[in-house]
């Protein structure tokens, strides 16, 4: 099993630098039902992620699902989402600053040496601005839909990191796994971020097996969705255990997390939000901060180019 390489840096290592304690960042809306209160056409993607990046918004952040389908088949209540990987290719060429991540890449959905592939040529249209955030993937009929097995996705997860931390940290790697291999596959040529590893890995799960692939692997762990900072001082302490156990400093794991927040407008696509004034909105993010989070993803609702306004007002406030 390889090992990750050796973080420069302490507190973000391969991750990319922000003028904040706590980088913002948010989840940008590409689904038919969504935040931005009727269905997104890219245009509308564009005109949001100039507006972030005019704001100083640190990151964009791309879900990766193809629809979402209720349990039980209800018409009217199953949507489809826009392509992750071509929809960052494209929003980095339409912005010159503002990182660009997948929260997150289901790896089960495509090889891992395709995957890590399009990462580095993502680092290299984007001179260094793409973050590969991944995960083993949840939403059955999405694998259902498009033919994907859903059985031993931790395992098909571990195949898959393997070989993509091998490609991108070290540029070449071997490894023969029951769901995926690689025999001597190269990443030729290297973006920007090549020299040193390549572009940053988050991983988003707290699960105890998944726990030790991302203190093994990556460069950031995300906790998903939580509208109190308290709640997550357990989940902090579990993590920082495993790095240890997997002989990793835990400071050099950056710890990211995210919260829906209720904007002027809402329209209800989002749930269990944080309330209040811009005031009261950033001193809820400010304990976030205080747990040593270095990375903040705001589902806001709702999400339009002046909602987005707002926030870096809030932003402001917390700064």
């Amino acid at each position: 099993m390889a090992t990750p390489a050796t973080l420069k840096d302490t507190n973000l290592g391969r991750w990319p630098a922000s003028k904040r304690q706590m980088g913002i960042g948010i989840m940008l809306p590409m689904a038919e039902h969504s935040s931005f209160g009727k269905p997104v056409q890219f245009k509308d993607m564009v005109d949001m992620a100039r507006v972030a990046e005019d704001a100083g918004i640190d990151t964009l952040w791309l879900m990766d699902h193809f629809f979402f389908r209720p349990p039980v088949a209800d018409p009217g209540t199953e949507y489809g989402v826009w392509e992750a990987f071509t929809s960052a290719a494209a929003l980095l060429q339409a912005t010159t600053k503002i990182n660009v991540g997948t929260l997150v890449s289901c790896l089960g959905w495509r090889n891992p040496g395709l995957v890590a592939k399009m990462t580095e040529t993502l680092d290299e249209i984007s001179q260094g601005r793409f973050i590969l955030g991944v995960g083993a993937g949840w939403h059955e009929p999405e694998y259902d839909g498009y033919g994907y097995p859903f059985d031993h996705r931790v395992s098909r997860f571990e195949d898959a990191i393997e070989i993509i931390a091998g490609l991108l940290r070290e540029g070449r790697v071997t490894h023969h796994g029951e769901y995926f291999s690689a025999h001597d596959g190269i990443i030729q040529p290297r973006g920007p971020l090549g020299a040193t590893g390549g572009s940053p890995i988050l991983v988003g799960s707290s699960a105890p097996k998944m726990s030790r692939l991302m203190a093994t692997y990556a460069d950031a762990w995300n906790t998903g969705w939580h509208p109190t900072a308290e709640e997550l001082a357990p989940m902090i302490a579990a993590v920082d255990e495993t790095c240890k156990e997997v002989g990793r400093d835990p400071k050099t794991l950056v710890k990211t997390t995210g919260a829906n927040i209720r904007m002027n407008h809402y329209t209800g696509a989002r749930k269990n939000t944080i309330d209040g004034d811009n005031q009261a909105i950033a001193d809820r993010l400010a304990q976030f901060r205080e747990q040593g989070f270095r990375h903040f993803v705001a589902g806001i609702d709702e999400c339009t180019p002046t909602s987005i306004e707002q926030l870096a007002r809030i932003v402001e406030l917390l700064d």
